[in-house]
């Protein structure tokens, strides 16, 4: 069913049946031409010639028995034949060895071999078999043996000719499927890399300037403009986040020195400074999140005992998962290498844990796991929280995505965002899925090449 899904295997079999029907056409105009016309043209002489010799009987066989002897010695490319036998079947004149026996006027094929010293010339006759008035029998025929030889030679060649074209066909159609296969296979591996958030991705060219070169450098001029466009956006938002830093800290230093008096209004000022410090948080994740993403942030990449780094953050969220009465256990299946920044991936697994715990309910299990995955290792969170619709867990990532569950609970909506940045950074992925309840939160990473 996907075979016949395939644009590529469609045109193949669009162009196999159009090479197949041209085929045909040729053969049946060869056919009609050749073997099918030239026949007609022998019946219809045959019809003359038996009408003549109808109009002119008068009644005596013997009367027609010189006439069918001068056609029969006639300097002609088609031998003639006859058969003129009475009413009660006794021959009166014929040269043919055999014959059928009458059954009504018709057409019919009999052969006309003949035999000259000692050799056999074989014919093949078209006759006209008819009886005329006084119940006489006249068969007249004309030698059609080259036509009937032509025939033969045409279906056999038609049955190697179809098999042959049949396996050129399969052939040709294998080679489009492929070569068209292949260049729109390139053409979604781009827009794969795309998707996963490689802007920098280009569709190759095979630089010979064929249809399927102009819709690469069509759909690159495009990523080259979009990636221009999230670019501009990007530096916009990080110059504003970076040119607000200073104000802001500037504002916190005022206010708290304002709340550090004993005035009317000082409990409005702390408030004022709690969300001057959340705006300054928000500036300082988005921040780092757009170095990263861009590659300006200086990362110290080694290799890294993930079992030791999953160690690190359970122990680091124990008080707090404690103090919600959530049991944090973790399990690591073998030994677990990655290659990448220590401090950026701690911090991508803080995210993941912090967010399983704010979301867990009190009593239940926040399990940190660590395993191999194929020709990479993974890192899970899994907890018992409310989990994540389909539709915000393919947006996962996005900068200040909240789901329903989160608007009660503190945050930016910016912690994803981060695991995602830092996870790419290493070659790798972030992914969400259903647990039921829960949702478990994971970060894939490529093992190290060599021992």
């Amino acid at each position: 069913m996907r075979l016949l899904k395939s644009f590529s295997f469609r045109l193949s079999a669009i162009y196999a049946l159009i090479f197949l029907g041209s085929v045909a056409i040729v053969l049946g105009t060869y056919q009609l031409v050749s073997i099918t016309l030239p026949r007609q043209a022998v019946k219809a002489a045959l019809q003359s010639e038996a009408d003549a010799l109808a109009s002119a009987y008068r009644g005596d066989p013997r009367a027609l028995v010189a006439p069918l002897e001068r056609r029969a010695g006639e300097d002609s490319p088609r031998a003639a034949f006859h058969l003129l036998a009475d009413r009660s079947g006794a021959v009166i004149a014929t040269n043919l060895p055999s014959w059928p026996a009458y059954g009504g006027e018709r057409w019919v094929s009999i052969e006309a071999d003949i035999y000259r010293d000692g050799d056999e010339d074989d014919h093949e006759a078209l006759a006209l078999d008819r009886l005329l008035p006084d119940g006489t029998r006249l068969l007249m025929g004309r030698d059609v043996e080259e036509l009937d030889d032509l025939q033969e030679a045409i279906s056999a060649a038609a049955l190697y000719l179809i098999a042959a074209t049949l396996a050129l066909v399969t052939l040709g159609a294998w080679l489009m499927n492929r070569a068209i296969g292949r260049r729109l296979a390139a053409i979604t591996a781009s827009a794969g890399q795309v998707m996963d958030g490689n802007l920098g991705e280009r569709v190759p060219t095979s630089g010979s300037g064929d249809d399927f070169d102009r819709l690469a450098d069509t759909l690159n001029l495009m990523l080259e403009r979009v990636e221009a466009g999230v670019e501009a956006v990007r530096n916009v938002s990080d110059s504003v986040a970076h040119e607000l830093r200073t104000p802001v800290t500037r504002l916190q230093a005022s206010l708290r020195a304002l709340a550090a008096d004993d005035r009317p209004g000082s409990r409005a000022v702390a408030d004022a400074v709690a969300e001057a410090d959340r705006l300054q948080a928000i500036f300082d994740a988005v921040l780092r999140i757009s170095r990263i993403e861009s590659g300006r942030h200086a990362a110290d990449f080694q290799k890294i005992d993930l079992a030791e780094l999953i160690g690190d953050a359970v122990d680091l969220y124990g008080p707090a998962a404690e103090e919600k009465e959530i049991r944090l256990a973790q399990k690591v299946e073998g030994e677990l290498r990655a290659r990448g920044d220590r401090d950026l991936l701690i911090q991508a697994l803080a995210n993941l844990i912090d967010n399983a715990i704010k979301f867990a309910p009190s009593g239940s299990d926040v399990v940190v796991r660590g395993r191999r995955d194929g020709d990479g290792v993974r890192v899970e969170v899994a907890d018992a929280g409310p989990g994540m619709d389909e539709g915000l867990a393919r947006r996962v990532g996005e900068r200040f995505l909240r789901g329903p569950a989160a608007q009660a609970q503190p945050g930016f909506g910016l912690g994803l965002s981060l695991a995602r940045a830092i996870a790419e950074l290493h070659g790798g992925a972030i992914e969400l899925r259903p647990r039921n309840p829960g949702l478990v939160a994971g970060i894939r990473l490529p093992t190290p090449p060599g021992p």
